[in-house]
């Protein structure tokens, strides 16, 4: 097991291991270990920093954290600035899973979920660990079971409408699931669910938009923010810079984040069409915005409820178990968005809906209000607590 950035300065306050307490009055805070274990994409990665910054500020204990990842995966850039990070194999199965048997398609994946397990149960034991934070995908799988091998607390957030694999196999046998959807409490009979909603980085709780000097946007035109999620999203890319020329015609300006996938990225020019491989205040874009066009990861998706942002949203064809179009359902339902799938999509229809939608304020503002009713703005803190409460 690899340990990346354990002697970096941590850029979230937090008491380390030995530290003195800090001391409240006549009162000393106890202090509580946790391993969180997050990886993959922002949909995983951004929650579980969300929560992982309330219990360090706000949390009744003082918290040392320390990360669980993959190698190789989005956690190695974005963890060790904050957090020491350990990491261990753990890959994808394309079998299922299931507590009687178990149906991993290979001997080979078995034997490194083992491995896996193994090397997870050790750093719990050498490291005292008091409990285990997870919000869900492959990585979830060892972490709860070495943990409640332990006897220890295994908490888990699920942020989509339908649960993944590894939330549905394990969520019996940990301590609480946290929701970001009621939907998903239908897929999970057998756990013991909270309905806390998706925590967000405290940035997208404040309406600053000052941020977006570097975009020069005049305050007075409506502004499209095209965003395929933390990997991208070549093929809405391409319709939209179809599309871009109609919309840039009608008076409004564009910032496209195109991700670091698209080899066409250059290939559309004009100077009120911004784009980006990658933005980091994407909170303050939101905010800004008068529609977003989006793919449905979940931690998006709370992301725009909390900003208020209308969407027009595409799932991922391929998102496991087609989990994006659940989640996109979710918000259609409620009139916060416009559902389309890829395949059903071309640019032309897609310059007409966004054309339309442009047209009309009165529907998008309609949009953005029942976008902020799906919102949970306290939701890192309700995770806080819940945690916090078990360890």
């Amino acid at each position: 097991m690899g340990v990346v950035g354990a002697d970096m300065p941590l850029a979230v306050p937090q008491k380390q291991a030995g530290q003195e307490h800090a001391t409240q009055g006549q009162f000393t805070k106890s202090a509580k270990k946790l391993l969180i274990a997050a990886s993959g994409t922002g949909g995983h990665l951004f929650p579980a920093i969300a929560t992982a910054q309330q219990l360090t500020e706000c949390a009744s204990a003082d918290y040392t954290i320390e990360w669980l990842g993959v190698p190789d995966r989005l956690e190695i850039q974005l963890v060790p600035e904050y957090y020491p990070l350990h990491t261990v194999s753990m890959g994808g199965a394309q079998g299922s899973f299931g507590l009687g048997v178990v149906k991993l398609g290979s001997l080979k994946l078995l034997a490194r979920f083992a491995k896996s397990t193994w090397q997870v149960r050790r750093l719990l034991k050498r490291g005292n660990f008091q409990g285990v934070f997870t919000t869900g995908g492959y990585i979830a799988a060892p972490a709860i079971v070495a943990a409640r091998s332990l006897g220890l607390p295994a908490i888990l957030h699920e942020s989509n409408a339908l649960p993944g694999k590894v939330t549905r196999w394990l969520s019996p046998r940990c301590t609480t699931v946290a929701l970001g959807f009621a939907e998903a409490a239908q897929y999970l009979p057998q756990a013991k669910t909270e309905i806390v909603g998706t925590p967000v980085r405290s940035q997208f709780l404040i309406d600053c938009q000052s941020g977006l000097s570097d975009f020069d946007i005049p305050v007075d035109v409506p502004l499209i923010v095209v965003v395929g999620g933390s990997q991208g999203a070549v093929a809405v890319n391409q319709m939209v810079r179809k599309a871009a020329t109609a919309w840039l015609d009608s008076g409004a300006w564009i910032v496209h984040i195109t991700g670091t996938n698209d080899p066409e990225a250059d290939s559309f020019s004009h100077p009120h069409y911004l784009h980006r491989p990658f933005y980091d205040n994407m909170a303050a874009l939101f905010h800004r915005a008068d529609l977003a066009v989006s793919r449905a990861g979940a931690g998006t998706l709370i992301e725009l409820a909390i900003t208020g942002t209308p969407s027009i949203l595409i799932p991922y064809p391929f998102a496991a178990e087609d989990h994006q179009t659940y989640n996109a359902l979710a918000f259609r339902d409620a009139g916060a968005a416009q559902l389309y799938q890829q395949a059903d999509l071309s640019a032309e229809q897609m310059e007409s809906i966004v054309l339309a939608l442009l047209r009309s304020p009165e529907h998008l503002s309609q949009m953005a209000a029942a976008a902020r009713r799906l919102s949970t703005s306290d939701s890192a803190a309700k995770m806080a607590q819940l945690i916090d409460a078990q360890l």
